[in-house]
């Protein structure tokens, strides 16, 4: 395929997770996406993922993009009626686990963790997401140039919160500040510290007070987010255990991260530590420097190659899932 193809990202309006996943694939293709971020209203939001698509959204259906990639339970119904469109209609890739049968898509990616299983899934450890190596460059320059008196190594401090599986209160963070502030002290680095939209305004005042003899830097919310500019600027990384992202993200570097361990947990983020673990990208936080030497993982460009394959291959059949390439036809190149 000698051009980008035109694409359609839908995904449920203020999940950046789902969107940032989407967007990532799309760019890995030279694709410049239009995104639909929809919001369901009942009953369509309570029979989602299994239910039909919302009708105020059905003109949709009839997109004439190229690609369609669907993440998110609101975004399934909508993407699976477009799958379900007579040909010539988009190829529609499921990103993420569908909680729906595989089969209603033409390629669908999930995590390992989650056990998903098809002819048309494929799988990885980690999660696409928009980090390349030029853009983690350039990043950190400007955030050595935001931080120009912060003593170097640093150290990245990626701080999740309070979720479904894990709990991040004023106790966790205090035993998170304590710890290091130890690990900085005997490491004799800074601390390059952001916070999510779960972590709390209180606890990241707990942390901060905690740090205080400690060298270190807190975003708190002013100017851009440090993120893509942490990622290529630490040495290496601390992450709260409770996001999959954030791990997953920071393995794209290769450089080493220390998990730190949260009240909780569920089975399938045992499995996805675990992986991390055995592929040597990840150990739990014991205060001692995370050596380690493993190869980066690039899932965006794994998952761009498998849709840049499908989307090369003839089109034949009639319905999404059966044969690579089934129930969709590209609109010929254009000029």
């Amino acid at each position: 395929m000698s051009d980008a193809p035109s694409t359609l990202v839908i995904v449920p309006a203020g999940k950046m997770g789902h969107e940032v996943q989407c967007v990532g694939v799309a760019e890995a293709l030279g694709a410049t996406p239009d995104i639909l971020r929809v919001t369901l209203r009942p009953p369509w939001s309570w029979l989602a993922p299994h239910g039909p698509a919302q009708p105020s959204l059905s003109h949709h259906i009839a997109t004439d993009a190229d690609l369609v990639l669907a993440s998110g339970r609101q975004a399934i119904p909508l993407a699976r009626a477009i799958a379900r469109r007579q040909s010539p209609r988009p190829l529609v890739v499921a990103i993420q686990a569908p909680r729906t049968n595989p089969a209603d898509f033409d390629l669908v990616w999930a995590n390992t963790h989650d056990r998903l299983s098809g002819p048309n899934v494929i799988t990885s450890v980690t999660s696409p997401n928009r980090l390349t190596k030029d853009g983690l460059a350039v990043a950190a320059a400007h955030l050595r140039a935001r931080l120009p008196d912060l003593p170097t190594p640093w150290v990245g401090v990626l701080v999740g919160g309070t979720s479904q599986s894990y709990r991040f209160g004023p106790d966790e963070a205090a035993a998170l500040g304590d710890a290091l502030a130890t690990f900085a002290a005997r490491h004799d680095v800074s601390l390059v510290i952001t916070p999510s939209r779960r972590t709390g305004e209180d606890n990241v005042d707990v942390l901060e007070a905690r740090l205080a003899a400690t060298p270190h830097w807190i975003w708190r919310g002013e100017g851009d987010n440090p993120l893509f500019g942490i990622y290529g600027g630490a040495d290496a990384f601390v992450v709260t255990c409770d996001s999959v992202n954030m791990i997953g993200e920071a393995s794209f570097t290769g450089k080493p991260i220390l998990a730190w361990p949260l009240p909780g947990g569920r089975a399938k983020f045992g499995r996805f530590h675990e992986a991390m673990v055995a592929h040597g990208a990840m150990r739990w936080f014991d205060g001692t420097w995370p050596a380690a030497s493993y190869p980066s993982f690039d899932t965006t460009a794994a998952v761009a190659a498998a849709i840049r394959e499908r989307l090369l291959e003839a089109p034949g059949g009639n319905a999404p899932g059966q044969n690579a390439g089934a129930g969709f036809s590209r609109k010929p190149a254009r000029p």
